[in-house]
């Protein structure tokens, strides 16, 4: 309660909207329990703005705040990874989890868009832009799901384009299933790297000297 001291208990609940025609009666569909049982979420928000949630079968952790996940040049507060090492050593200490089914990393970041002609000097996109350019695209996305080893990984680029601005989303996420509790922290470092080396493949040094400028001088 220090560390995440806003709590509030939300309630989740499914429902199915159809038009089966009057030859359907509501009592002869089928009833699907499990998809519509309502699902309590134990919500709790620390004063930076990162965010707990705790349900029967889940534990989510989400941040906007950090910008790196365990730098030696920043505070422990300041490292995604200490967070986590925080949260799970005192969930486990309360519940007796031996096996977790899935743990997974992800990271989405909207990231700025040149001059089209200086896009691929920007990004090592897996857009189709040959055959597809940008400057004709609404929307183009790509999304691959692969194995890296024992872990899974799923890169989505997006790219949009509306008549106020054009956006490029970077969606990657990394996840190992079946893992010892214990073992967590070791499995998320490894699922870190991952994603980190997929995000310096697909960026190129322009996007690296527009991270460095400071925020004043990106405007």
């Amino acid at each position: 309660m220090p560390k995440f001291p806003e709590s509030k208990l939300l309630i989740r609940a499914n429902i199915i909207l159809a038009d089966f025609g009057p030859e359907v009666k509501a009592e002869n569909l089928p009833k699907d329990r499990d998809s519509l049982a309502q699902k309590k979420i134990w919500s709790f928000r620390s004063e930076s703005g990162i965010e707990l949630n705790l349900l029967t079968d889940s534990l989510n952790l989400q941040s906007t705040v950090h910008k790196t996940y365990n730098s030696d040049s920043v505070s422990a507060a300041e490292r995604f990874r200490d967070t986590i090492d925080f949260v799970l050593s005192r969930f486990f200490k309360i519940f007796s989890v031996p096996i977790v089914t899935r743990i997974g990393l992800r990271y989405i970041d909207e990231c700025p868009v040149p001059p089209l002609g200086d896009f691929e000097k920007w990004y090592s996109t897996t857009l189709p832009c040959g055959r597809f350019p940008l400057s004709d695209s609404v929307e183009s996305k790509v999304v691959s799901r692969v194995k890296r080893g024992e872990y899974f990984f799923t890169y989505n680029e997006l790219f949009r384009a509306t008549k106020d601005a054009m956006t490029l989303t970077l969606d990657f996420d990394s996840y190992a299933e079946r893992i010892e509790s214990e073992k967590c922290l070791e499995v998320t470092d490894h699922l870190h790297e991952i994603i980190s080396e997929e995000y310096e493949k697909t960026l190129k040094e322009p996007v690296f000297a527009y991270m460095r400028k400071p925020k004043e001088s990106k405007k």
